[in-house]
């Protein structure tokens, strides 16, 4: 058996001079808290940057679907306002067909559409604009039009078969025709072409006077090799923004797994249309009908990207739409901050190595002197001193030496004691070295995990910025009466709130004074519960709200007891993964000097040996956490001068409890009864 000696290797540790072990020591355990804190930094910052890359994909697909259904909108309104023109009626009733070419021809080519088509009321083709010699075909298999004969207004993306398309002319079937191109990753066909095309298609009923349906109008907009609404989206929400000359952001409309209209470019800078998607997305989006959101390859380049499907009138899935991001900026981003802090922490290390030379040196180079003393006086020279002009412990111990060695002809057991004392002191005042030199290298440690949180805050903030303009740029361009401007006006309100919240993060490192006013506090309790509990992770939760109505106002930052009052319930809800009850109460305390606010789960619970550290700065046991928002929340809450209370059983649930202090609203209001 081989056995390994490992005092052998300690034993040569402990030979080595005094300064040498000190700084060994200290070098090993600063590389390591480094070590330990670039691993966790470098997971916490990626994680943070490409949540928010993902969080913005998400919204620019969401700006897409808009430019994507404001187009079938804009169909669905010029075919029925057409469809209800007298002119159009009374040539269809005559059988003008010169006439109704004349008029459906023209408003074809004034607004764009690839399609333009009239039938009676038994869904015959009566003329085609675009290609007006070939008529009389029956069109009431078209789920479209079998709806517009009952008299609706609909409209759809449609897969138009490649023989419909040869009636329309021939220019949109050879539009359709794509010849697959190999794209590496994709689902294997067994054909190598598409020749049928996907359309964006609006049918309205031809109605006379006396309510009689007279026949259909219908219309459409071929998407296969149209850039129009792909442009457009990129127009609106990449604004044409390039980075190291190339686009940041991709748009594509998918026929099945097929790009049909895209600006995402090849390596020879041409459209990639004809190639497909890969069987990741394939099998999420097409198979499974649900969104996708990661990072993919893209033809040439990674991007983040975000895919949703396209269904036709019968909720078939018949495309996809997709949004894409170029990753190369995230990661550009990822490393600078990341070489930031590896830069602090090697400067940080310098530092401290320069700091302990020096320290060792105070301390070796005495005891240096004393060792020379002592041979001297070993070999009899019981006369010899120790000269040493300071007055510290070192100093004294040199005071010592001499006076024990003025002693030691007359008094060889007070030489023993003397040097019992001098051991036992050195080992006091060695302890209390190696306290203060842990002490100086966690301070240290908090300080680079303050620093980087800043750097991280800063540069998160662009990303929100971006936000907020295009989504006020958006409310700007869009009627307010429409469906969408309150959640877009939510949007907005949200992401300045997120801003806030970065605000915040800077705060934690800079310690910003709150900004006080009068508020109720219940009023910030169902304002805060009011934007989480419509969230898909609230769905499970039933929240309860015990509010005492008689309570007074209160002075506080209502942007950053908001904040609070979010992180509690956010960390209620991850503690409930699979439903619960959240109650969330507030009443005055029993001495009424303070304002309680409980926020109480049927959660996990939280073990004993976590409690202590739960408002530590990046402690957390999820996953996908920061270990801030507690730490945060403790801070605005001792800036409140409040107190917050932490009562949890594992298996049963966990109840926090604020308490803000009441003050005289009297000594804090100006003569004409308003609050400062």
């Amino acid at each position: 058996m081989i056995r390994i000696d490992f005092r052998r290797p300690l034993g040569k540790f402990l030979d080595l001079p005094l300064r040498i072990k000190f700084i060994l020591s200290s070098l090993v355990i600063i590389l390591f808290g480094g070590l330990i804190s670039l691993f966790f930094g470098t997971r916490l910052e990626h994680q943070t940057i490409f949540g928010l890359a993902q969080a913005k994909v998400r919204h620019d697909l969401a700006s897409a679907w808009m430019v994507y259904n404001e187009k079938l909108n804009d169909i669905r309104d010029i075919v029925f306002l057409n469809a209800g023109r007298d002119s159009l009626q009374t040539a269809l009733l005559s059988g003008d067909r010169e006439t109704l070419l004349r008029i459906l021809d023209r408003v074809r080519r004034d607004f764009n559409l690839d399609i333009l088509t009239l039938t009676d009321d038994q869904g015959r083709v009566v003329l085609r604009a675009r290609n007006p010699s070939i008529f009389g075909d029956d069109q009431t298999g078209d789920p479209l039009i079998a709806r517009a004969l009952d008299g609706a207004t609909v409209t759809a993306t449609q897969l138009v078969p490649r023989a419909e398309l040869l009636k329309e002319g021939e220019d949109l079937a050879a539009r359709a025709y794509l010849q697959f191109i190999p794209t590496p990753m994709a689902v294997p066909r067994p054909e190598d072409h598409e020749e049928d095309g996907m359309m964006l298609k609006a049918a309205a009923s031809i109605i006379d006077r006396r309510g009689q349906v007279l026949g259909a109008l219908y219309g459409g907009i071929l998407l296969n090799r149209n850039f129009e609404i792909v442009d457009r989206v990129k127009e609106i929400v990449f604004k044409e923004e390039k980075y190291k000359d190339k686009e940041i952001g991709t748009v594509t409309i998918f026929q099945n797994d097929l790009r049909i209209s895209t600006n995402v470019v090849d390596e020879e800078g041409k459209r990639a249309v004809g190639t497909r998607v890969s069987k990741e997305v394939y099998d999420a989006v097409l198979k499974q009908g649900r969104p996708w959101v990661g990072r993919a390859f893209v033809v040439s380049h990674w991007y983040i990207t975000a895919y949703e499907p396209i269904r036709d009138l019968g909720g078939r899935i018949i495309g996809m739409l997709y949004v894409g991001m170029l990753e190369k900026p995230y990661i550009d981003l990822r490393n600078r901050v990341m070489l930031t802090f590896t830069g602090i922490a090697g400067l940080c290390v310098i530092v401290l190595l320069i700091i302990l030379f020096f320290t060792t040196s105070s301390i070796t180079n005495p005891l240096r002197r004393m060792v020379l003393a002592t041979k001297k006086i070993a070999q009899g020279d019981l006369n010899h001193r120790v000269d040493i002009d300071v007055h510290d412990e070192v100093g004294q111990l040199a005071q010592s030496f001499n006076v024990m060695t003025e002693n030691l002809k007359s008094a060889n057991e007070n030489l023993v004691q003397w040097a019992k004392t001098l051991e036992k002191r050195v080992e006091e005042r060695t302890r209390e070295l190696r306290q203060m030199q842990t002490h100086l290298i966690q301070s240290e440690k908090l300080a680079s995990l303050g620093k980087m949180a800043a750097g991280v805050a800063h540069e998160i903030n662009n990303p929100l910025t971006s936000i907020l303009l295009n989504t006020h740029l958006m409310l700007e361009k869009i009627d307010k009466k429409q469906a969408f401007y309150e959640n877009l006006s939510l949007i907005a309100e949200e992401t300045a709130r997120c801003t806030q919240i970065v605000k915040g993060l800077l705060e934690f490192a800079r310690q910003n004074p709150p900004q006080k006013a009068f508020v109720q506090i219940n009023e910030l309790i169902e304002r805060t519960s009011q934007l989480l509990e419509n969230q898909a992770s609230f769905q499970n939760i039933k929240i309860i709200k015990e509010l005492d109505p008689a309570l007074p106002p209160i002075r506080l930052d209502k942007n950053k007891i908001q904040q609070v009052f979010w992180n509690l319930m956010l960390n209620a809800c991850d503690a409930m993964p699979k439903g619960g009850q959240l109650v969330i109460s507030s009443q005055l305390s029993e001495d009424h000097r303070f304002i309680e606010v409980r926020f109480i789960d049927s959660g996990v619970g939280i073990p004993k040996e976590n409690l202590p550290k739960l408002f530590d700065p990046f402690f957390t046991t999820k996953t996908s956490g920061t270990g801030l928002g507690l730490a945060v929340t403790y801070g605005i809450i001792e800036q409140h001068e409040g107190k917050i209370d932490v009562q949890s059983e594992v298996g049963v649930g966990t109840v926090f409890t604020l308490s803000f202090p009441l003050e005289d609203q009297t000594e804090h209001q100006k003569p004409g009864g308003t609050h400062e």
